[in-house]
């Protein structure tokens, strides 16, 4: 008869040993610090993650389309050093192939954007794309001449005109001022004005890859769709870098320029929502009082 089979001795089962608390401590702080150092990297290193994508076309001049959420309070912070200006003037930029003369102009309502202030389209049809039409815009800073260029954008010229013409833009504030390197200018024309308000219709593009936006420019704001301008420009005293994607339509007197000087240099106002760029409300508040054309 075979051997029984052996099994070994029966022990009794031994507990697991316990970490000690100075151990735990470490290793609890050792997963906290990888963690957290992924997440600086993901925030500062990798954009989209929880920062945007580095780009000019993020700071452009826009505005936020009508019923979206409200402006935010600024995450990044309001420069707090004296406002560095160039002086002079930036060349204007010039079309390297002059238009037709006249253009055809079309303006497309936008029923999803509803005007806060009533205003009639400018009228379709043929425009001159030749000459120039001295405006004033009266404010409450003071008063800046402006030159409109019918050569750089004969239907961007015309919608002002008939914007102005019909008091759309007497009583609006302007609600944007930039002084970061890089995009420095005052933003207005929004009867809402907090970035939303429109004319409740859209304008095309007049870009040509030649646009700069140096100092002295007057240009349309729109949102980052194409043809999506309406009633909102913006005056340029200092140095900004854009894209060429906003209709260059004219430029900006001496004296204009000094005033926009002034109300650059008081700065942006802290106590105002901004909308999250380092831009907001002038600390120097800016009404347009009326345009005369």
């Amino acid at each position: 008869m075979s051997e029984p089979d052996r099994y070994p001795p029966w022990q009794p089962p031994v507990p697991p040993k316990q970490t000690s608390p100075a151990a735990m401590v470490l290793i609890t702080g050792s997963v906290a610090v990888v963690i957290l150092m992924v997440l600086a990297f993901l925030a500062w290193g990798w954009p989209g993650f929880l920062r945007e994508a580095d780009g000019r076309a993020q700071v452009a001049p826009g505005h936020l389309p009508a019923g979206s959420a409200t402006v935010v309070t600024p995450t990044s912070p309001v420069p707090s050093t004296p406002v560095t200006l160039p002086g002079g003037r930036a060349p204007m930029p010039k079309r390297a192939k002059p238009l037709a003369d006249p253009m055809t102009c079309a303006f497309t309502p936008d029923p999803s954007a509803p005007a806060p202030k009533k205003v009639a389209l400018p009228p379709d049809g043929p425009a001159p794309s030749s000459g120039t039409v001295d405006v004033r815009l009266a404010t409450t800073a003071g008063d800046i001449g402006l030159t409109l260029d019918r050569a750089l954008a004969p239907c961007t010229v015309v919608n002002f005109l008939s914007l102005a013409r019909q008091g759309f833009y007497d009583g609006t504030s302007c609600h944007r001022l930039s002084v970061t390197t890089g995009l420095q200018m005052l933003q207005c024309g929004d009867p809402a004005g907090d970035g939303t308000g429109g004319p409740g219709y859209t304008i095309r593009d007049e870009v040509f890859p030649e646009l700069t936006y140096g100092r002295g420019v007057l240009a349309m704001a729109k949102t980052t769709a194409p043809d999506s301008g309406g009633s909102h420009f913006f005056l340029v005293f200092g140095e900004t870098d854009i894209p060429p994607e906003y209709t260059v339509f004219g430029s900006i007197d001496d004296p204009g320029l000094q005033i926009l000087d002034a109300i650059a240099r008081a700065g942006i106002d802290p106590a105002k929502p901004g909308i999250g760029d380092g831009s907001g409300p002038p600390k120097k508040p800016v009404t347009l009082t009326h345009v005369t054309t």
